[in-house]
């Protein structure tokens, strides 16, 4: 039997532009998801969040559903156009008031909240005044944080600031997949820089209110392969692991941007000053996994499936030849490799290679096209196998010493998978997007009885 430790945090995650819905109500004002999704082309099948799976009116029986599955805390993200409808200035009471009842419905169920205070929902006022590119944004970051932090700091312990800051930067500013959907290289660094700055300085301005609270970031990371010994493979897995991974950790927890990465982004700069404020102590450090990367620097086709602005519209010069290419594993439904062992090496890696902080893997889970059967049940074999293998992966990294003390699955309810829409589904729970109605799978039911036991 593989057993965790006793005090080992089980919870499972979510977004609240993938979730909540409710995207006219009570004074929200739009984001940049919802001004993307109405964009023609930019979401599969026109899909949009404007419903999603309606948890702004249904949070009380999702929780209801995360205490039938034992989950000792819940993640999700806060709407910053809720509570701050053009991104600035008199809070929306309405809005506040909704995250207060989450949290207190959590807490009386026994699950602990974890807010994440961006995943990737810029209030559309704030892009037309120039995004993330623009610094002045990362101020009105730390104000945002500053206000939710004040209201609910005193129940809440554990904050993540920003959720996979490569994806909004890069996928957000390069490629142009995801929100806002522009396609400018240089603005997609500073984009980058900008929410690392905003990380920082709202970690600055939540401790100076409750320093006994913990606080951190979500990072989202992957083991990086190339696909021969030629030079020009290695270069490309130093590439791709440098500025997917090392350009992210090594200003959160060294205090400065990889030597590398920076001759690779020249003229790429930053103020000195940025280094001591985004190096901020941290509490925690949230990783998300989901496969490893096989690059390659040779021509040629990329043939593998996977989001990446590093080729079409990448950041730096000469990268025309960066290409991610299959390693021969198995995938999910997303055309993502299975690959559990790269999720140990990445954990073991960053307890070796950088100072020590206690981790959460704060997202990890397959997507697949899955139906609900006629007797009401979804087998989802493929999930549980992925959750399965990825959670012996952690027992093993903990076994190495790496200081792991929690798991988050993505995603606690099928939902809206960002361009995606509707088409793929990452839930333990089954959600009929006509009818609402939740139905547990098979990896549910599992999951909950791994958290019943402790152990595999």
């Amino acid at each position: 039997m593989t057993v965790f430790p006793e005090d080992f945090t089980w919870g499972a995650a979510t977004a609240a532009y993938q979730i909540e819905g409710a995207a006219a109500e009570d004074g929200r004002g739009p984001s940049v998801w919802d001004d993307f999704c109405r964009t023609p082309g930019k979401v599969l099948n026109g899909d949009t969040g404007d419903v999603a799976v309606d948890h702004y009116h249904r949070y009380r029986d999702d929780v209801a559903l995360m205490a039938e599955l034992g989950l000792s805390a819940y993640r999700f993200s806060i709407s910053w156009s809720r509570v701050l409808p053009d991104g600035a200035g008199a809070p929306n009471p309405a809005g506040l008031d909704f995250y207060r009842r989450l949290v207190d419905e959590l807490l009386e169920a026994g699950v602990q909240p974890w807010p994440t205070l961006y995943h990737w929902d810029l209030p559309s006022a704030l892009e037309k005044a120039g995004g993330w590119p623009e610094r002045d944004t990362a101020h009105r970051f730390a104000d945002y944080a500053a206000l939710v932090h004040q209201a609910l700091g005193d129940r809440v312990r554990h904050w993540t600031t920003v959720n996979e800051p490569w994806c909004a930067a890069f996928l957000g500013y390069a490629s142009g997949e995801h929100a806002p959907g522009r396609r400018d290289a240089a603005a997609s660094l500073d984009a980058a820089h900008h929410l690392m700055v905003g990380h920082g300085l709202a970690v600055q301005a939540m401790r100076a209110q409750q320093p006994g609270n913990r606080f951190g970031a979500a990072v989202n990371l992957y083991a990086v392969s190339p696909a021969t010994d030629d030079p020009a493979d290695l270069d490309a897995a130093r590439r791709i692991d440098g500025l997917q991974n090392r350009f992210f950790l090594d200003p959160l927890l060294l205090g400065r941007y990889p030597e590398d990465v920076l001759a690779d982004l020249e003229p790429f700069g930053f103020a000195p000053a940025d280094a001591g404020t985004i190096a901020q102590p941290l509490d925690q450090l949230g990783v998300n996994y989901y496969t490893r990367h096989t690059v390659s620097g040779v021509p040629g086709e990329a043939t593998q499936a996977v989001s990446s602005p590093f080729s079409a519209h990448s950041p730096w010069v000469g990268a025309e030849h960066v290409r991610f290419v299959p390693g021969g594993r198995p995938v999910t439904g997303m055309g993502w490799e299975i690959d559990a062992p790269g999720l140990r090496e990445t954990l073991a890696r960053v307890a070796r290679e950088y100072p020590a902080v206690p981790l959460y893997v704060t997202e990890n889970g397959a997507g697949y096209d899955e139906h609900l059967n006629g007797d009401g049940t979804v087998h989802d074999a493929g999930r549980v196998a992925y959750l399965d293998a990825h959670l012996r992966a952690c027992h093993g990294a903990i076994a190495d010493g790496v200081p792991l003390r929690g798991y988050f699955t993505w995603s606690l309810l099928d939902n809206f998978e960002w361009a995606w829409g509707y088409s793929k589904r990452f839930g333990l729970v089954h959600v009929d997007y006509a009818t609402q109605r939740r139905v547990p799978k098979d990896s549910a039911r599992w999951y909950a009885e791994v958290i019943r036991r402790g152990a595999l």
